[in-house]
């Protein structure tokens, strides 16, 4: 067996290649890692874990292997969003974090999130190590180290916790829940079924925002569609704003660390827009400022906004451990990915859909006007732009440095009419035309699909491009 992280953690089907079994030997791995890693007699671990099936059980299995390596194993008490746990990683003083979920992919998967003790995704290199150690162990045929439950507890090896004060405590200090308040905002907020309910709910408690979560209950099967806040998905909460006459709508993902948001008419606001509109609101209204990271898929208006702030912006690969590296070296403002992970100064490097949303009310309440009239203003301000993402599935996995070195040797001179100026490889193959439109081509890290990405001044255009790369694809 061959198990091998992407691009944040390892994600597998249930009861596939996701069993108790190859957790376990994962476990060991981690487990260590993080004892060759601390110079701690007794190394903690947090644990958490998401609403899918089985998550609940798993991490106790997880926690079973700390215990059985000499481990202290903090568990949540119950599921709890990926940005708490790994606050919490940071508030404890842990060496590392473990969190059961598969995010935002469909509910017949599973996976394990590995965090350093920074708060933030592992960085690649300690990913490649636990692969090495899990690799070095099966060579010799060392089987995983497991405490049994009941006796851990009663050792203080596995001690439950529940993450969530400490994290809202730490969230009130980045957002001015008082400028909220005073907005008196009719909020949606749409779990997905996801281990982010209640978290708009209590934050908001004491405000006046009237605040209705919609799929909050408890279903491992996420209602049949996978938890990912995009507009496809998010019918239910378009109704609900519609029926309650809401202001904005905010929806994450399985496991809390993504945000996608609608306006009261019902439409969908993407993660482009939102990042902008915090990026402006940061600045011009909190008068912060340093450099503004974000993925090699994400909208060029941030680049225009920061232009105009004389902001510097990095462009990272996909997957939020990038983002994070930045984080952790740079004075960074905001950082964040077309997929709705965000986070800002003064938060862990990590990205969190429960912050975003708030920072998001925050922005709509200091300007006094709708959601729908500031994503106008921006467009009007660093647009227009018109940006679509396309999932091919994929029968058999692609060589991405194949396909990056044959798309790259095939780089056309023009696309939908303009000249190409430029062709970057951060991750995948990306097209940089003469008027800032571009075309992105890259395997996903996360699941069996061809990604391809499209930004330009025009609809047609970006259909254009899209219809261009699916070609040139090969799939």
């Amino acid at each position: 067996m061959t198990i091998h992280f992407g691009t944040d953690g390892w994600r597998a089907v249930i009861s596939d290649t996701f069993t108790f079994a190859n957790l376990r030997l994962v476990a060991q791995a981690i487990a260590d890692f993080v004892r060759e890693e601390s110079d701690a007699k007794t190394p903690e671990v947090v644990v958490g874990f998401d609403t899918r099936f089985l998550s609940d059980r798993y991490a106790a299995e997880v926690a079973r292997v700390m215990a059985g390596n000499g481990i202290v194993a903090h568990l949540t008490r119950a599921d709890a969003p990926t940005p708490a746990v790994s606050h919490a990683v940071v508030h404890r003083g842990a060496a590392a974090g473990v969190m059961i979920t598969a995010s935002h992919n469909p509910p017949r998967y599973n996976g394990v999130k590995l965090k350093a003790a920074f708060g933030g995704s592992a960085l690649p290199e300690q990913a490649r190590q636990v692969e090495r150690i899990l690799a070095r162990n099966q060579e010799r045929a060392r089987g995983p180290n497991v405490m049994d439950y009941e006796k851990a507890l009663e050792a203080g090896l596995i001690r439950r916790f529940d993450p969530a004060w400490t994290y809202y405590e730490h969230l009130t200090g980045l957002v001015d829940l008082d400028t909220i308040s005073g907005g008196e905002l009719g909020v949606i907020a749409d779990a997905m079924y996801g281990s982010a309910r209640k978290c708009f709910a209590d934050m908001l408690a004491r405000t006046r925002c009237r605040v209705r979560e919609i799929r909050g209950e408890m279903n491992p099967g996420f209602g049949g569609i996978h938890p990912e806040p995009v507009a496809r998905y998010l019918n239910a909460l378009s109704a609900a704003i519609r029926a309650e006459q809401a202001d904005v709508g905010l929806a994450t993902d399985g496991d809390g660390d993504r945000i996608g948001a609608m306006d009261a008419h019902g439409n969908f606001v993407n993660p482009h827009h939102i990042f902008v509109l915090v990026l402006r609101h940061l600045v011009e209204e909190r008068k912060m400022r340093g450099t503004v990271v974000r993925s090699v898929s994400t909208t060029r208006m941030v680049d225009w906004m920061a232009a105009r702030y004389d902001l510097p912006v990095v462009e990272t690969p996909v997957g939020f451990n990038h983002i994070a590296d930045r984080m952790l070296h740079d004075d960074v403002l905001i950082g964040g990915e077309e997929s709705g992970g965000f986070s800002i100064k003064g938060h862990i490097p990590e990205g969190d859909g429960v912050l975003m949303g708030l920072l998001l009310l925050e922005a709509v309440a200091a300007a006094g006007a709708p959601l729908h009239e500031l994503v106008e203003q921006v467009q009007a301000e660093v647009g227009p732009a018109h940006y679509t993402r396309k999932d091919i599935p994929l029968r058999h996995p692609i060589p991405k440095a194949e396909m990056v070195d044959r798309l790259t040797q095939e780089a056309p001179s023009t696309l939908a009419g303009e000249p190409v100026v430029d062709v970057r490889t951060t991750d995948g193959v990306k097209y940089i035309l003469a008027d800032d439109s571009w075309l992105l081509i890259r395997p996903s890290g996360t699941e069996p699909v061809l990604r391809v990405y499209a930004e330009a001044r025009e609809p047609e255009a970006v259909e254009a491009l899209l219809a261009f790369g699916e070609k040139v694809a090969g799939v």
